[in-house]
């Protein structure tokens, strides 16, 4: 008989927008909720989010509508996500604006007292709310608020300063629990729940030099790939085409800068040509002038193109030797703009003035393009409206029963390539649905997780001990921190913007051999408390099968679609990879095991993804749902 969802058990493991939003509403439905995150959730990497939140609200009388935020979105994805998630995404971004402005989430206004929206990259409009310079932020703080009212109330408890080892599965391969990890004191604990919610964002700390914070590992999701999730769409990296280049790593300077007028530039070299979109060689400026070639090429989005074609234009101007100084980068320049839009960008021009010394509202800034958002993640389900069979599946579920997996973590919403300011409303979005789905799901079991055998518990627990053993007892000669600077050499160079085959096999046969040499490493510490080595190490095992994920996909993708371009092969190819790529972890191979599923397209038919020409149309959709409901 199915249980009530009352008072069960739910883990969410991550602070950020998702992982709150999840929490919230599964709190809301009377779960008791236990939410582990690594930090404090105000440090949760959403507050890296700067820019804005996409929702087609239509104050600026622009004829927008969620339509045509779904059709940008799918296009902007090159036609690689699933399209019934994305367009309900979209129809629900007005009423989560709306939500979060209740909540006291504090949006700018226009002198009349309206919502403001600022342009981002891939549309015509101007529908990205914003709280100036620092939006994921004030998301954040305004979701978590809402989270300690039922804090309070005893139906939530945080574990912050605990780390996600795996989950703990019954006999039947269904999810019971997790064993999680004290960051301070390394003590192993089990706690028990009747499901698990995954929210841990991105994996750009593989990659090393990218913009983002040292949470993002991607460990969780390796842990869990290698207890069997299946994985998708890992090759797709989305690179970032204005950071600040450094060293040790990569800042962002958000996409809000080009949002309210910023523009990029170099000094011309009318000597040298480059192709346009067209595929007619033209001049690149006038020599010794500045040069506006996103604005040249692309007159309709100007600077504001997808981040796909921005990041591969600046990588193409500098590979010409047009870069500042010769280098690769490139001006980013807000220099011209008003004292009044000057003021809503100060969060991003500090942080800019305070790693270079240099001010950007005097001199334009130096940047190039950067790892900077995961479009592949954990494979969930997404049973739509009009599926027949949906009430027996579970949306935002991986094919573990029982754990979910939500935001950055997840594979959903984006495709090949995510717009500009869909990041912090499909973490909300994909948390609020995950908190309905998940008290659904506990109807349906027959049994309660106090119900089970402690055999269970104690033999995930007995795995993660044993592994800890041996981790503190190598004595090999090799470094942690040297292989992870060697994984990172390796994926930057190959597995970025311009990838080839013969690079990619050979990255493939290198990551092999990292991770041979990982099974010889020494650990220079060896104490129990708050050991930064131990931890590191631990999370290096898993963050190298996602490395082998991301790069054997990669391999094996034979086309030119969004953040994945093969020289080789220049064309978008829909009569062969007009798919998703899934990967199963088997440890009798060296390497994963890769499918493909087909995508969702029965609201779009696949078009041309031109951006150097465009004008504002009304777009419409096919087979779309009446009463499509909101996650409320």
């Amino acid at each position: 008989m199915a249980n009530s969802s009352a008072h069960k058990q739910v883990i969410v493991v991550g602070g950020g927008l998702a992982g709150l939003s999840a929490a919230l509403k599964c709190a809301e439905k009377g779960c008791h909720v236990k939410l582990v995150s690594v930090t404090a959730v105000k440090r949760s990497h959403s507050v890296c989010a700067q820019g804005g939140i996409n929702a087609a609200i239509n104050t600026m009388g622009e004829d927008d509508s969620p339509i045509i935020h779904a059709y940008d979105t799918i296009k902007g994805g090159d036609f690689l996500g699933n399209q019934p998630p994305i367009l309900e995404m979209c129809l629900a971004a007005p009423s989560i604006i709306f939500m979060m402005d209740r909540f006291g989430c504090p949006f700018n206004r226009t002198p009349e007292g309206n919502l403001d929206f600022r342009r981002f990259g891939g549309t015509l409009y101007h529908r990205t709310a914003f709280c100036g310079a620092s939006t994921g932020q004030q998301l954040l703080y305004a979701l978590d608020e809402q989270v300690r009212r039922h804090e309070v109330k005893g139906a939530v408890e945080k574990y912050e300063g605990w780390e996600f080892m795996r989950l703990v599965l019954d006999d039947q391969g269904v999810t019971r629990g997790v064993v999680v990890m004290n960051l301070f004191n390394l003590k192993l604990e089990v706690l028990k729940a009747d499901a698990v919610v995954i929210a841990t964002g991105g994996c750009g700390q593989i990659f090393k030099k990218s913009t983002n914070s040292t949470f993002c590992t991607g460990a969780a999701n390796g842990r869990l790939y290698m207890q069997g999730m299946h994985y998708a769409n890992g090759e797709f990296i989305q690179i970032h085409p204005t950071a600040i280049p450094g060293p040790d790593k990569l800042r962002l300077m958000s996409e809000s800068l080009r949002g309210e007028g910023g523009r990029i530039w170099v000094y011309g070299d009318a000597s040298k040509t480059i192709t346009d979109p067209s595929g007619k060689e033209i001049p690149c400026g006038r020599t010794g002038e500045p040069w506006y070639f996103l604005e040249e090429m692309y007159p309709s989005f100007g600077n504001l193109v997808p981040r796909d074609i921005g990041a591969r234009e600046i990588l193409r101007v500098c590979a010409l030797g047009l870069g500042v100084e010769g280098k690769d980068q490139v001006y980013l320049d807000v220099s011209h703009l008003s004292e009044r839009d000057l003021r809503k960008l100060e969060a991003v021009l500090d942080i800019y003035n305070k790693f270079t010394g240099d001010d950007p509202r005097k001199v334009p800034m130096q940047i190039f393009p950067a790892v900077h958002y995961t479009m592949g993640g954990g494979w969930v389900d997404w049973p739509a409206i009009d599926d027949a069979d949906r009430w027996d599946r579970f949306r935002h579920m991986t094919n573990i029963p029982g754990c979910f997996n939500a935001g950055e973590s997840d594979y959903q919403y984006h495709g090949a390539n995510r717009l500009g300011a869909n990041s912090l409303l499909s973490c909300i979005f994909g948390g609020l649905v995950t908190g309905l789905e998940v008290p659904r799901y506990l109807k349906s079991l027959p049994s309660d997780s106090k119900d089970m055998s402690s055999t269970i518990y104690d033999r995930a627990l007995q795995v993660e001990e044993e592994f800890k053993r041996d981790l503190l007892l190598r004595d090999g000669g090799e470094n942690i921190f040297k292989l992870s600077d060697e994984l990172s050499d390796l994926l930057v160079q190959n597995v970025t913007v311009v990838r080839d085959n013969a690079s990619l096999r050979r990255t493939l046969e290198g990551i092999k051999e990292i991770r041979e040499r990982y099974g010889h490493i020494s650990l220079a510490d060896h104490t129990q408390f708050a050991n930064q080595t131990y931890i590191f190490a631990n999370q290096f095992r898993s963050m190298l099968e996602l490395a082998l994920v991301i790069t054997k996909g990669a391999l094996l993708r034979d086309e030119f679609r969004g953040a994945h371009y093969k020289p080789e092969f220049p064309k978008r190819d829909d009569e062969n990879w007009l798919k998703t790529t899934i990967a199963a972890y088997d440890a009798s191979s060296d390497e994963p095991v890769i499918t493909y599923e087909e995508v969702d397209c029965r609201h779009l038919d696949p078009v041309q993804r031109d951006y150097s020409t465009a004008k504002r149309v009304k777009h419409e959709l096919k087979n779309v749902p009446d009463n499509i409901p909101l996650p409320f």
